[in-house]
């Protein structure tokens, strides 16, 4: 059975470029926002999901958009382990947005989180363990260099928000990237704002936050953001 990559060397994994080595390093910063999270509450538990929105969906984003077409060129079960992954992938963009949409007074919020946490540390590991010491067998470090700047140069202009009715493939995906990046940036700064403006700034700011949200819901309701996806993972 292939070692699983969290127990190899960056120089194992291709350098520090390899999409292996980046995918890692991502997975790393992850597990320390999961610690965070744990234990915290109110505004600052709101604070922390933000930051791990921003890297859960924008590196999740990249891998459906370059590195699962490629699993699925090179392994003959591609198919089958990249679609786990991406029902995972709508797990947690659903569980994100619920969250979202309860506010911190929901009673199943608690309930929620727990499952958001579990599913986000499953998918680690069927990358970490599974799909990508699979990919590694087929790939030289060239290549695995080459999918990693693809990857990263993706992951860089990818939305950073839950978009559940979003295609896991492309076309899809590629096709509501850039309106939805640009959407869901706008936002991260408009929120920033608010945390750290003046407080009777705060609710011009959220309600620039919520249409920017509305018009996000538009683009991702769309059907060319909607074609290419499997029934499994379509909502």
């Amino acid at each position: 059975m292939p070692r699983s990559i969290a127990d190899q060397s960056e120089s194992e994994l291709g350098g520090p470029g390899s999409v292996l080595a980046r995918q890692r390093r991502d997975h790393i910063r992850l597990d320390q926002l999961l610690h965070e999270l744990d234990g915290s509450t109110g505004r600052h538990q709101e604070e922390v999901l933000q930051r791990i929105d921003r890297l859960v969906f924008s590196h999740a984003f990249a891998e459906e958009a370059v590195l699962w077409p490629a699993v699925r060129r090179v392994l003959p079960d591609g198919e089958e382990l990249t679609l786990r992954i991406e029902e995972e992938h709508q797990e947690v963009n659903e569980l994100v947005s619920a969250l979202e949409e309860g506010g911190l007074d929901d009673p199943q919020r608690p309930a929620r989180l727990a499952r958001l946490v579990e599913v986000l540390r499953e998918d680690v590991r069927d990358e970490e363990d599974v799909l990508l010491p699979r990919l590694q067998e087929k790939l030289d470090e060239h290549e695995l260099r080459r999918l990693g700047r693809q990857w990263e140069l993706v992951r860089r202009i990818s939305p950073t928000r839950p978009h559940p009715t979003v295609a896991r493939r492309p076309p899809g995906n590629a096709l509501s990237a850039l309106p939805l990046s640009v959407i869901d940036r706008t936002r991260d700064l408009v929120d920033a704002g608010v945390r750290r403006g003046p407080a009777r700034l705060a609710p011009v700011g959220e309600a620039v936050s919520k249409g920017l949200a509305g018009v996000a819901a538009l683009v991702e309701r769309t059907p060319p953001a909607r074609h290419g996806d499997r029934p499994e993972t379509s909502r």
